[in-house]
């Protein structure tokens, strides 16, 4: 999963913030995924600043140490669609990334349609690896280690393909929940 992506994704949807409205945001907009870190968030902020994807918009000092609030730069937006155009490669271990691209792409995006193509592309993958694998399980010699392996991966695609299924159908709704 992506964390400067994820973040890239919440400063397009929400302008400026601080780091600290950033954290929460992300704990909140993304639930089931691995809350984040203080120390992670900073890191990657200043790695994004670095790269040019954010730019300080402004400091505030209330009675405490500086808050800098970071702004999308045009290069952050770029970097953003990018990263929502791009498949995420079938795992053969279970990843948040698919359901955090989704999110992102709804925050994101002035309408359903990336996470529309997102979800469509990403069910093209999936099949062509099922595919693969279904060669594999018919290759004559093929281990039976190699057999519970594909047979599980293909498994986990299919859940994989089920819940695209119903998130597609459910995308107008979840578009208006993670919007509130």
């Amino acid at each position: 999963m992506s964390t400067l992506h994820a973040l890239l994704g919440l400063l397009a949807s929400q302008g400026s913030r601080h780091g600290y409205e950033l954290k929460r945001e992300y704990d909140r907009r993304l639930p089931g995924v691995r809350p984040l870190a203080f120390g992670q968030m900073y890191t990657t902020l200043a790695r994004m600043q670095r790269d040019g994807y954010i730019a300080e918009a402004e400091h505030e000092r209330a009675g405490g140490p500086d808050r800098v609030a970071f702004r999308l730069t045009d290069e952050g937006r770029s970097e953003l669609d990018a990263w929502l155009r791009t498949v995420v490669p079938p795992s053969t271990q279970i990843a948040a990334e698919l359901f955090v691209k989704v999110i992102v792409a709804l925050l994101a995006a002035p309408d359903e349609t990336t996470a529309r193509s997102l979800l469509a592309a990403q069910r093209a993958v999936h099949l062509a690896r099922m595919r693969e694998l279904t060669a594999v399980k018919t290759t004559a010699g093929t281990s039976v280690s190699d057999l519970a392996a594909a047979d599980y991966l293909l498994n986990h695609l299919d859940a994989d393909l089920r819940w695209m299924a119903t998130t597609l159908d459910r995308v107008t709704a979840l578009r208006a929940e993670v919007m509130a």
